[in-house]
């Protein structure tokens, strides 16, 4: 009666009850519960990847749901499509400790009942039981060479990131009465469902159309109404146990007098089950879920039957694993055997399956320069995954490299004074500050929110701060190319370094010294070639002829942030001085954010030419402009007069010398290229002289470009990125898992 009194009053039935009393725990667990998910949702606690496709079948409440015949369907399913499939459970109540497959336990050694049927209707299909499900999954690739996993009851076990979240809603008792554990039902709240790809209704068909249609409303309005469905259990044949299974094919089960019993989440609805089948219930015995029958239990239960001249009992098939060892009823027991049908939409739910275990990444960098080495690095992953989803997330820009190349932009527009770049001077802070870098942030993180459960990884190429917004957007840990900081520049600060060990997954550092700085500490890091000397291609097909005449080929580089507009006149006229005194071609090389037209509007006395040819004139001088491959022109130039960061810095790689401005930001980078870059003032006339002190000391430019050469050292960082998310993060596994789902479906339909 006590447990009868507390599932009346958990399940909302019973609106007044002494149970009340429990409400106060009941706000503490939604409490507890809300700074747990607010904890894993920001990566404050900690979730790992799985190393193959996860699909996770969970709820909201404790049991009821029919978890246990939905997970039988799609593994059956998944496996029918020729994706190797295995199921890992927690094994509630079971009595292993250490990951263990199902079907090697020994009798006493018992997995708990929901793991033992699945075990059963899974015929050929591997079942591991663990409290860590890491283990288990761990267990089933290694020994039984799966390449999907379906975790039962998975929802809540956060410390493991899922592909795919299907959730399943109870139709006849979806939220209980409301409250959290142990004041009602909910393991927590409904919104919770913001993180499910999918939601199943199930028992749909044992409620009124009005309610069904009301309930689809609710759960719409969290996670979209193109993912709720619904679904329905149907008998597929009845059993009779006899310590074994015995198949009653001629078995009529209408009007006969049985007494049920069953140990579910919803003893309701296993009554209205059998009440559909016509089965008369002369007595019902309600036990709570997971329950262990005793000896005592059955017998009073039988002599119940013998008192109501019943003619047999029935129970729910999970019951029978719940039964004494060795015991037969001296009456007939039957067991309906369930299946689970999706209503109406069988072929649009395995669709959106198929869509949202489809490998997804983004690839996000805060710089114009990162931006080049994004676009890199995604364009590598797509050429090892054709089937990858790629994601591009700038932080500073439009993201035009990213959408040219044929990268969808998720991030928004961040276009602010400093171009990004506000470390070296408090005004810059201050400028973006009053431009409105706060609600920028604020809605970068709004856009993260929405990737939130949705990618399987995310690759940073940039610092510590982007790494750091990707973790607090998406809870998992990224992947950083780390392109701004190295050893020869003071390196990481402690609490750099205490984010990169503790909340990302892997680094690659952009040189040796830093790799084995940063390994001091702890982090899991990689060195396999400067990530920015990625950008210089190969030299096959870096073949390029520069335009116009001259016997030196001086490239220009204005930069990609806004002040290339303001610097631009200053190499204009920078050219003019050194063309007066040396025969020389000029060629400027402007990034994809510079725009032609404004730049000539911000050059007094410049014009393009009536010949339309691609270059800015002043009557005296040609200087040709150039929006292709940096590498490819550089690679034949003789001297670099460059105002940019990583654009310099490639070109110095390359063993050309770079020429630039004395200010905070070109001093810092002097540090990284040393001799290989010389620093003048801020004066076209400074700018010139060195120029022709360069160009006129063959001794000079062989050590300028020498010096970059060793210290950029060589490309090959990207390659080693991509290799380590094909095969260690399993994004491989994936395509290969995603294609054969699709591609299965296609040929042969959904059974």
């Amino acid at each position: 009666m006590i447990v009868k009194s507390y599932l009346d009053y958990a399940r909302g039935e019973q609106k007044i009850s002494p149970w009340l009393v429990l409400a106060p725990l009941g706000w503490v667990a939604k409490i507890l519960v809300g700074l747990r998910n607010f904890a894993y949702d920001h990566g404050i606690a900690k979730s790992a990847g799985s190393p193959v496709p996860l699909v996770s079948i969970g709820n909201l409440t404790l049991g009821g749901t029919n978890k246990t015949p939905f997970v039988e369907m799609v593994a059956l399913e998944i496996a029918r499509r020729g994706i190797p499939t295995g199921v890992v459970s927690r094994g509630y109540k079971g009595k292993a400790r250490a990951p263990e497959l199902v079907n090697r336990l020994s009798e006493g050694a018992f997995a708990g009942d929901e793991p033992l049927l699945l075990q059963h209707r899974l015929k050929g299909l591997p079942v591991a039981v663990a409290n860590d499900r890491s283990a288990g999954i761990a267990l089933l690739r290694q020994e039984e060479g799966v390449e999907l996993v379906v975790a039962d009851d998975a929802f809540q076990h956060r410390k493991l990131r899922r592909d795919a979240d299907i959730v399943l809603v109870d139709a006849l008792c979806p939220w209980g009465n409301g409250r959290l554990f142990p004041a009602g039902l909910l393991r927590e709240s409904p919104a919770a469902l913001e993180r499910a790809h999918v939601v199943v209704i199930t028992k749909a068909d044992q409620i009124a159309p009005p309610r069904l249609a009301e309930l689809k409303r609710e759960i719409s309005a969290i996670v979209g109404p193109d993912r709720v469905f619904c679904s329905r259990l149907v008998v597929d044949r009845w059993e009779r146990w006899e310590g074994r299974w015995n198949p009653q094919e001629d078995l009529s089960v209408e009007g006969l007098p049985v007494v049920a019993f069953s140990a579910i989440g919803n003893p309701a609805s296993f009554r209205s089950s059998l009440e559909q089948q016509r089965v008369r219930i002369v007595a019902e015995y309600r036990f709570r879920d997971h329950h262990r029958f005793s000896v005592k239990d059955l017998r009073e239960m039988v002599a119940e039957a013998v008192r109501q001249n019943a003619e047999a009992l029935v129970c729910s098939e999970k019951d029978i694993y719940n039964l004494p060892e060795g015991w037969i009823s001296p009456m007939p027991l039957y067991v309906p055997r369930v299946k689970t049908e999706i209503l109406g939409e069988a072929e649009r739910f395995w669709e959106t399956l198929g869509e949202v275990i489809r490998p997804r990444v983004a690839v996000a960098s805060n710089g114009y320069g990162e931006d080049a080495i994004g676009v890199i690095l995604a364009k590598k992953l797509r050429q090892a995954l054709p089937r990858l989803e790629i994601l591009a997330f700038p932080l500073v820009g439009s993201g035009k490299a990213y959408s040219d190349a044929g990268f969808p932009v998720v991030s928004p527009r961040a276009e602010t004074p400093s171009g990004g770049i506000v470390k070296y001077s408090l005004s810059d802070l201050v400028r973006d500050l009053r431009f409105g870098l706060v609600k920028i942030i604020i809605e970068q993180l709004k856009s993260w929110k929405r990737l939130r459960h949705r990618l399987q990884r995310v690759f940073c190429v940039g610092d510590v701060y982007l790494a750091l917004q990707a973790l607090w957007g998406q809870g998992g840990e990224p992947l950083l190319v780390a392109t701004a900081k190295t050893a020869y520049i003071a390196g990481h600060w402690g609490i750099e370094r205490f984010v990169l060990r503790h909340r990302v997954e892997r680094v690659w550092a952009r040189d040796e010294e830093t790799a084995r700085d940063l390994a001091r500490s702890g982090v899991q890091v990689r060195f396999a070639g400067n990530p920015i000397m990625d950008l210089a291609g190969s030299e096959e097909t870096g073949a390029f002829e520069w335009p116009g005449k001259g016997r030196d080929r001086i490239l220009l580089l204005p930069g990609s942030r806004n002040r290339a507009y303001e610097d631009f006149p200053l190499l204009l006229e920078t050219a003019e001085r050194v063309r007066a005194k040396r025969d020389c071609r000029f060629l400027a090389v402007l990034a994809p954010t510079i725009d032609r037209r404004e730049l000539v509007f911000r050059s007094p006395g410049w014009s393009f030419p009536d010949s339309g040819r691609e270059c800015l004139t002043n009557g005296r001088l040609e200087v040709f402009l150039y929006d292709g491959d940096l590498a490819a022109a550089a690679r034949s130039a003789d001297l670099v007069i460059g105002l940019g960061g990583t654009a310099n810095q490639l070109c110095a790689g390359l063993g050309i010398p770079v020429l630039s401005v004395e200010e905070k930001g070109k001093l810092v980078q002097k540090r990284i290229l040393q001799d290989a870059e010389r620093l003048v003032a801020r004066d076209p006339a400074a700018l010139a002289e060195a120029a022709l002190e360069i160009l006129e000391t063959p001794q000079l430019r062989h050590h300028m470009s020498q010096t970059g050469i060793v210290r950029l050292g060589t490309p090959g960082a990207l390659d080693e990125v991509v290799r380590f998310s094909v095969t260690d993060c399993g994004l491989g596994l994936r395509e290969k898992v995603y294609e054969h789902f699709c591609g299965s479906a296609e040929e042969g339909g959904v059974s």
